[in-house]
């Protein structure tokens, strides 16, 4: 298995957060939001949350974060969803990516479900 790039190595689940949040946000991803469920989830540390326009729009963000974190030698240990593109799921172990096409995120409401979940400030680009 390949190292990760030496600048990357040494990052925390928040800065792999916030790094995912940036490049979705680049990719247009809407209604973007980290959640710290750190202490209140056994297989994560943070939700990064976001939702695409169409379905495509959703594939594409998901490719696109996939692509950026595997060039800095970061894989996913798990995907799912991609073919379909209503929810895409991609697992970074400290990370867990939700990409929503709009219409399935207002019915799961995973921010309903980690209320006391807090939320990270991202910075405004």
């Amino acid at each position: 298995m390949k190292k990760l790039k030496k600048e990357h190595d040494s990052k925390t689940g928040l800065e792999l957060a916030l790094t995912c949040a940036k490049i979705a946000a680049d990719a247009k991803a809407e209604e973007l939001i980290v959640l710290d469920v750190q202490g209140k989830s056994s297989f994560t540390d943070y939700f990064v949350i976001m939702n695409g326009r169409s379905t495509r729009h959703v594939q594409g963000i998901a490719e696109t974060i996939e692509g950026e974190l595997r060039s800095k030698r970061i894989k996913a240990s798990h995907a799912e969803g991609l073919q379909e593109g209503k929810w895409v799921l991609l697992d970074f172990d400290d990370v867990v990516i939700h990409i929503f096409y709009y219409d399935q995120r207002k019915f799961y409401d995973l921010e309903g479900l980690w209320h006391d979940a807090g939320r990270v400030e991202i910075e405004a680009q």
